[in-house]
């Protein structure tokens, strides 16, 4: 079986806030982008830990099953509810998580929250995340059009993230993903998709020649849409490749 290869890109940027409580990163075949909760204090500690932790478990790497993932996203909560126990200004620190992860056959990935995660195959959105939070139960009850979650009035609660007290209930790949060259991910916070239509993310990705100059398109669509005081933005892009040895 032929071993794919990763061309990765990431943008991170303040927006309107004075602080940016998104974090991301990539190492070893895992890519990750969690979103810190503003209203709980903390939020830029908490997405770095949550980033930092699974990041250093892909150095084993981690393991490409769901019990795998779901060790690695209990280390990463771990961390924080340590780090909350030690300080008491940070102990109501959440974040939210979207994680990718491929052995360079299949990929599988886990989310928690409203951070989301985009597939695209021949060119198309094949599979996108489903948030954690009251609009998209409303939506999945057919309350509203899914496309009414962006800017829905309720946007911002979320009914699952790391760090609070209740039991964590990450969502998690069905099944191995098998990879073909030419597949395409996103991964990114809400202060991203929020202004980047699933339409607008096919239509740059065609224009694209790299993972960073699809990121800088979408970017461009976001910055003439958003208010001056928008959220944090984030994404990681991952275009998957034939593999080739070095000459």
């Amino acid at each position: 079986m032929t071993t794919l290869a990763f061309r990765t890109a990431t943008l991170s940027h303040t927006g309107g806030r004075p602080i940016n409580e998104d974090a991301c990163g990539y190492r070893n075949g895992c890519w990750v982008v969690a979103d810190g909760l503003g209203g709980h204090g903390g939020g830029e500690v908490a997405s770095r830990l949550a980033v930092d932790s699974l990041l250093q478990q892909a150095d084993l790497p981690l393991p490409m099953d769901a019990a795998g993932l779901i060790q690695a996203l209990a280390a990463a909560e771990q961390a924080i509810h340590h780090q909350q126990k030690t300080d008491s200004r940070l102990s109501q620190m959440r974040t939210t998580l979207v994680l990718l992860c491929s052995d360079g056959h299949n990929a599988l990935w886990a989310h928690i929250g409203d951070s989301r995660l985009y597939h695209l195959r021949d060119g198309r959105i094949h599979f996108q995340t489903r948030d954690h939070s009251v609009p998209q139960a409303i939506a999945d009850a057919g309350e509203i059009a899914p496309a009414e979650i962006r800017f829905h009035e309720d946007r911002n609660r979320l009914l699952r993230s790391l760090g609070n007290d209740k039991a964590q209930r990450p969502t998690l790949a069905e099944a191995l993903l098998p990879l073909r060259a030419g597949d395409v991910f996103l991964l990114c916070t809400d202060g991203f998709w929020e202004y980047v239509t699933e339409a607008e993310m096919e239509v740059t990705l065609a224009k694209a020649a790299s993972p960073g100059q699809w990121l800088q398109s979408m970017a461009f669509v976001l910055l003439r849409r958003a208010t001056a005081v928008h959220d944090n933005y984030t994404a990681l892009a991952v275009f998957v490749d034939p593999w080739s040895p070095e000459p």
